[in-house]
């Protein structure tokens, strides 16, 4: 079983000890953040099609082009906008989300 120093066994009900089975009452940020560290990158809009909303950015550092689709806007993006975004597993890859115009 896996606790950080901030969760108490009260956060914790046991359903079957015998088999492993635990209940989690509360998720805890840190704990998120240790296991999958966000870091932002930055890049270039290679095309993004605002009718069908969806596109793809190159990542300045290794040249990867990763998918976005208009839910992982903050900003309005365009062909050619550099940008910073974070990365998260899709059913097809990694989709650049949370991405805004690098200002």
């Amino acid at each position: 079983m896996f606790f950080t120093t901030e969760a108490k066994s009260s956060d914790v009900s046991v359903i079957n000890s015998q088999l492993g089975v635990y209940f989690i009452k509360k998720v805890y940020l840190s704990v998120i953040n240790h296991i999958t560290p966000i870091t932002m990158k930055e890049g270039k809009v290679k095309f993004f099609n605002n009718t069908k909303g969806f596109g793809f950015i190159t990542d300045q550092e290794n040249g990867t082009e990763y998918f976005v689709h208009v839910s992982g806007l903050i900003d309005r993006i365009k062909d050619e906008d550099n940008v910073t975004f974070e990365l998260q597993e899709g059913k097809k890859g990694l989709n650049a989300i949370n991405v805004k115009v690098a200002g």
